[in-house]
């Protein structure tokens, strides 16, 4: 058990996270294949700058702003996620709901046609929501219900049986291949304006239903039998964060792409900074998956100059020694 944060210690951390992730943010604005010196994003602010650094600046602005949006979306959903199942290994990579995104776009695009940004939103959100559906369901049969082992081995098999359906849609179709398999690694690169304004009011919803959600989720950690005997809708509770964290996380991962691990190490990071109450939780992993998404990106585009890695990949590398690490903790737990 993590110990119980002071309320001023919380705010620290809080307050600290911001301030970094607004130096991240210039980060994101001034490097890149060319890096714009300070006066010059100063300039363009003001208005008196233009040219070549101009446009830079007016490339990656929205593309910041994508990144804080996505990360942000995938570091509560990783959260709810891990408070509805009970497992700290849940996270949407890892239960499949990506996957199932993934393969409900691919559907759409191969068989029916799919093309429009708030088609491939809506899309993609069905297709989280039925995996998750599935995946708990599955999760249930057997002796002792839904419990957190059995979830975590019914998304992992869903979730290879989902990329196996995916294949066996796209090999064949060598044009839907071609434009599915850069989003299919998960990236920030393609960000606009249009796209931020789309998906952000389906974010913005999920995050009130997560929030809305988040007193009940402490319940729920005592058990669905305490729980109700504290007078929990324990249903209710558990449908509404587990509906959230699916908006949330089909819309990110339609406008980005499948973005593994940020839901699953960025609760685990905040935890130690603000204790277990998923009021505090949730906004702390708000931060938290902004500003390593947005440092992810950073570190793509500086570590690849002239080229550049996508966000999707930086992301793996720094999620898997962690989730490593995760495993072992538990394991040792265990024991």
């Amino acid at each position: 058990m993590h110990a119980r944060r002071p309320a001023a210690v919380r705010l620290a951390w809080i307050i600290a996270t911001i301030v970094i992730l607004l130096a991240l943010c210039g980060a994101s604005i001034a490097f890149g294949v060319r890096v714009i010196p300070l006066d010059d994003i100063v300039a363009y602010f003001t208005g008196s700058e233009d040219g070549i650094a101009q446009a830079a600046v007016e490339k990656r602005i929205p593309r910041t702003f994508l990144a804080l949006i996505v990360g942000a979306a995938l570091g509560v959903a990783g959260a709810v996620m891990q408070g509805v199942a009970r497992n700290p290994l849940a996270d949407p990579g890892i239960l499949g709901i990506t996957t199932g995104a993934s393969l409900a776009v691919v559907t759409g695009i191969a068989f029916f046609g799919l093309a429009s940004p708030t088609g491939y939103i809506w899309v993609a959100i069905f297709g989280a929501s039925a995996t998750g559906v599935f995946v708990y369901a599955l999760g249930s049969l057997g002796r002792g219900g839904p419990t957190p082992l059995k979830i975590a081995l019914a998304g992992a098999a869903t979730a290879a049986a989902f990329s196996s359906l995916i294949s066996a849609i796209l090999l064949p179709r060598i044009n839907v291949m071609n434009s599915f398999r850069f989003w299919q690694i998960g990236g920030v690169g393609g960000a606009s304006y249009s796209k931020i304004v789309l998906v952000a009011p389906f974010l913005i919803v999920g995050a009130l239903m997560c929030l809305m959600a988040a007193r009940g989720l402490n319940t729920l950690a005592l058990g669905d039998d305490v729980a109700a005997g504290l007078g929990e809708k324990v249903a209710v509770t558990r449908v509404t964060a587990a509906a959230g964290s699916f908006v949330l996380c089909g819309a990110a991962t339609a406008v980005a792409g499948p973005i593994a691990f940020v839901g699953l190490i960025v609760p685990h990071m905040c935890r130690l900074i603000v204790g277990v109450d998923h009021r505090w939780l949730l906004p702390a992993s708000a931060l938290v998956g902004a500003a390593l998404l947005t440092a992810s990106d950073v570190v793509g585009r500086v570590i690849a100059r002239p080229a550049e890695i996508d966000v999707g990949i930086v992301t793996a590398f720094i999620g898997a020694p962690i989730f490593i690490m995760i495993v072992r903790r538990q394991r040792m737990r265990a024991l």
